[in-house]
């Protein structure tokens, strides 16, 4: 389950980082799970059915797609997730005891979540302008998780309403910055509580910054879904595992927001088990300043407010003072309601 009366979600994001490999596959599922994620997930896709070599020819890329040294189709090539891999890849996430997704690039890597049952169907950023995709997607029925890297307001609105309008209410937006790895200083975690008040949705961080302080802060405003990339080795040669996560640091950043669940609470203002004692160790009520004779009439010289709060609390000294005392009272003792 995921919502706001709920642990957080957690998902290793695994993408390329199996590195063609079925076996590496099973063990960063095995790594995954050991390290406290909810989901191991993939991505689906066909290299011609997601990149335009022609188009890519004509740009002078800059950023991390240009640091590779070979074509975008090569890359994307290499990385592609086996079609025919899926069953068995599913069937050994039931078995570890993880939940498995993937994000599907075309309509018939969608159906093919439908046939494997996945929880729910994450939509990478760069899909959220294919509205027809989008509402492809919605009208199966899956819930279904919208990362919104490199997005306008308006554009994550179409998206949104194109989700709710195919009858999907079961939504979580993920803040996202599409760059690889991205900086800790373009988070813009407070964005959640944008989403949050204009789509009234669940939401979530997919998070390519360094270490686990963006994810962190998603979770303390309300953030629901933590994604991170999840390799074994960071030093792993691919397109993925710089800006991963290895599990020692995956399990660290699991526990870290357990603890801080723990301490968030609920909205409700007690005094709490613990504090059952100090709950008079640490306040003050009225104590006897002098020895004070039965039948005196009490004045202010003769309190004093003083720890512990065993007897009338101080906002009574006024009531107190003018009373007649009923019996001997010692210096130093509390006073109490019966001894007037």
């Amino acid at each position: 389950m995921i919502g706001m009366d709920y642990p957080t979600y957690f998902i290793a994001e695994i993408g390329a980082n199996f590195d063609g490999s079925l076996d590496k596959a099973k063990r960063l599922i095995d790594a995954a799970k050991e390290a406290g994620a909810d989901c191991a997930k993939f991505q689906t896709f066909s290299t011609p059915r997601i990149v335009s070599e022609g188009g890519f020819s004509r740009m002078q890329l800059k950023g991390v797609h240009g640091s590779w040294g070979r074509t975008v189709s090569e890359v994307f090539k290499d990385a592609e997730f086996p079609v025919a891999w899926h069953k068995e890849v599913s069937e050994y996430c039931k078995r570890v005891g993880i939940d498995f997704s993937t994000s599907p690039y075309f309509k018939e890597a969608v159906d093919l979540c439908i046939d494997l049952d996945v929880p729910f169907i994450k939509i990478g950023s760069g899909d959220i302008t294919w509205l027809e995709m989008l509402d492809y997607i919605a009208r199966k029925g899956k819930p279904v998780m919208l990362a919104t890297g490199d997005a306008t307001m308006a554009e994550i609105d179409e998206a949104v309403r194109t989700i709710h309008a195919a009858g999907n209410k079961d939504l979580v937006l993920m803040q996202c910055i599409t760059n690889y790895p991205s900086k800790i200083d373009s988070a813009n975690v407070n964005v959640l509580k944008t989403y949050q008040s204009a789509f009234d949705v669940l939401t979530g961080y997919s998070d390519h910054a360094p270490g686990h302080i963006v994810a962190l802060a998603s979770v303390v405003i309300g953030g629901r879904v933590i994604e991170k990339h999840f390799t074994l080795d960071k030093n792993d040669k691919g397109p993925d595992h710089p800006h991963s996560m290895e599990p020692k640091d995956f399990k660290f950043m699991v526990d870290s927001i357990r603890e801080v669940e723990r301490a968030m609470g609920s909205t409700v203002k007690e005094v709490v088990a613990e504090e059952s004692e100090t709950v008079f160790v640490q306040r003050r009520c009225l104590y006897a300043k002098n020895d004070i004779k039965k039948g005196h009439v009490i004045t202010e010289e003769d309190i004093d407010v003083l720890r512990p709060a065993l007897g009338i609390p101080p906002k009574f000294k006024s009531v107190i003072v003018g009373k007649e005392c009923k019996e001997n009272i010692e210096k130093g003792q509390p006073l109490f309601w019966e001894n007037f």
